[in-house]
């Protein structure tokens, strides 16, 4: 897992950049699987399409580079990562992998809490913190939407690009 230590991803957006720190040490394998699937270039062109003002915005989902409306939140990688439920508490700032009721379903799509949302805590698998660009997460938060939380004008991550962190983004994830 050292190839996955101290490690940043900055997704780069519509909206402006989002950059997240990792959290190998509580996390591994959602780690691990969003780094690879960033470098295969999994991400890029997929859109932000679930945005909930004073809680989150989700991706990661494949559909929405291409598929009908109607399919986004429902696409994956193919592949899912096993829970890896943990003592990082869903405060605003963290990223978390979303999935169904299975807790084992995890796959590609992920969200970023822009409030804290404790009651997730030990139900989804936290595994980073965004370190710069909240703003950026808050714009794409309140930007207007239509039903089930889709927004009018979805904001895209046009690519990601996995870099070694700075001595300021590294060390344990918090308690």
């Amino acid at each position: 897992m050292s190839a996955y230590q101290n490690k940043v991803a900055e997704l780069h957006t519509s909206a402006g950049e989002i950059d997240i720190r990792f959290f190998p040490d509580v996390a591994p394998n959602h780690v691990k699987n969003f780094i690879d699937l960033a470098e295969k270039g999994f991400y890029n062109g997929t859109k932000f399409h679930r945005v909930i003002p004073g809680f989150m915005i989700q991706g990661g989902d494949p559909n929405t580079v291409s598929g009908s409306p109607a399919t986004w939140g429902t696409g994956g990688s193919g592949k899912n990562v096993a829970a890896e439920f943990n003592s990082v508490s869903h405060k605003r700032g963290i990223v978390s992998m979303a999935r169904s009721n299975d807790p084992d379903s995890a796959s590609s799509q992920f969200f970023i809490v822009t409030s804290d949302s404790t009651f997730l805590d030990k139900q989804y698998t936290a595994f980073g913190q965004v370190t710069k660009g909240m703003d950026v997460a808050d714009k794409i938060v309140n930007a207007p939407k239509g039903a089930q939380d889709r927004p009018n004008n979805p904001t895209s991550i046009d690519k990601i690009v996995i870099r070694d962190a700075k001595p300021e983004e590294q060390g344990p994830a918090p308690k």
